[in-house]
């Protein structure tokens, strides 16, 4: 670790301690060129995948807009917040179990529909209508049937 103050190349460590909540590790370095001390903290870097869209670009994962979509299709709708934000996380979780750098959007939006699907029939219908853009009623019908 280079010393922020004179630029050393060479620090030790004098102390390390854990967060409470163990994500965080705290380091107190000591520069062996000018013998200042400073502080560094170790995060975990986590990765989201990258969306690849039906026309082949890639665009970041944002949560907001998966948020968005939901909101819409949940509305007016006797869904708590909470029950939103656990089908969120779900989401969430899925995709870094995934371990992908990239996930189609195709594949976010089934993530999405499963997880309306479980909590709210009405808005899963809302949203399969408008994410599966169905050319005739009988292909309407048959996602109904399949409820």
């Amino acid at each position: 670790m280079r010393c922020p103050f004179c630029g050393h190349h060479e620090t030790q460590v004098a102390e390390t301690r854990e967060s409470d909540e163990g994500d965080v590790v705290r380091r107190r370095r000591r520069c062996q060129g000018c013998e200042k001390r400073f502080t560094t903290y170790e995060r975990a870097e986590i990765a989201m995948p990258a969306v690849v869209k039906k026309d082949g670009t890639r665009a970041e994962f944002d949560p907001s807009k998966v948020r968005a979509s939901m909101q819409l299709a949940l509305r007016k709708r006797p869904v708590s917040i909470e029950q939103i934000d656990a089908a969120l996380e779900r989401i969430h979780e899925k995709l870094l179990a995934s371990g992908a750098k990239e996930i189609p959007s195709t594949r976010l939006g089934e993530l999405v529909m499963r997880e309306l699907k479980r909590i709210d029939k009405v808005a899963y219908v809302r949203f399969a209508s408008v994410y599966r853009s169905f050319e005739d009623v009988d292909e309407f019908r048959q996602l109904i049937r399949e409820i």
